[in-house]
């Protein structure tokens, strides 16, 4: 037999108390309040057609292919149909903001920040031993074995010993310093002389070296990038009025 239990407004908050989600939340919400302002202050403003294809698109990504699932979701979520739209209207408006901002920065900042967008396909042995990882490096060097063979009998971890060290395309900025400095300055295909770093001794062979191109995801995402940048900037400077708020709650 079902029970039927009741969930309050209140229930609902102290949920998101004992979550610890209120500093997220928090800022989520200042977040919003400064990109209304923002949209306001700039003119920005949104067509019908506009935000009907944001609604759509919403849907679609959301997989709400009928009036039936978006009405599902909805309930799901606890949300109105002008939640919805509203929803819409602020994502959308928050991408036009970013536009707005920074379209025209996108270009000079990839220019001069590429080479943290350069790629390289790597491959990688993690070792504890400098001494061990002096000598497979050395017969490698000499063809005495392989770097795929000193991964297969070296790495612990199954799916990455199968792959050889395969650590795909990556980007100059996610390496440590000391190792994008040497794999950046190699010609591959090479194995590089073993790093001490404090994650162990990284012995790396350079697959391919790949010179960055800004690329439309690149764009979107060098987009992205600077307008989290302006939002967090927004947020410190609230950061008084928030303790403000506070002192006047403890009060």
């Amino acid at each position: 037999m079902s029970k039927s239990i009741k969930i309050t407004a209140e229930d609902i908050l102290k949920q998101v108390k004992f979550s610890l989600k209120i500093p997220e939340i928090t800022e989520g919400i200042i977040t919003r309040k400064i990109i209304t302002a923002a949209v306001a202050e700039a003119g920005i403003e949104a067509t019908t057609e506009e935000l009907q294809k944001a609604a759509d698109a919403m849907r679609a990504m959301n997989k709400l292919h009928g009036a039936k699932e978006t009405w599902t979701w909805l309930e799901k979520h606890g949300l109105s149909l002008d939640n919805f739209e509203e929803i819409v209207r602020y994502t959308f408006l928050s991408g036009k903001l970013a536009n707005h901002l920074f379209l025209n920065k996108v270009e000079p900042y990839f220019f001069e920040n590429q080479l943290n967008y350069a790629g390289a396909v790597i491959y990688e042995a993690v070792l504890d031993d400098e001494d061990l990882a002096m000598e497979l490096f050395y017969a490698i060097q000499e063809g005495e074995m392989t770097f795929y063979e000193v991964t297969h009998q070296y790495i612990q971890e199954q799916e990455l010993r199968r792959s050889g060290g395969y650590r795909g395309i990556v980007k100059r900025r996610e390496l440590k310093p000391e190792i994008s400095a040497v794999v950046f300055a190699v010609q591959p295909p090479q194995v590089v002389k073993p790093i001490v770093t404090s994650k162990g001794v990284n012995l790396i062979f350079v697959e391919e070296i790949i010179q960055p191109e800004l690329t439309d995801k690149l764009r979107y995402q060098i987009l992205s990038e600077l307008f989290d940048g302006w939002i967090k900037q927004q947020i410190a400077q609230v950061e008084v009025v928030k303790e403000l708020n506070q002192k006047v709650q403890m009060a």
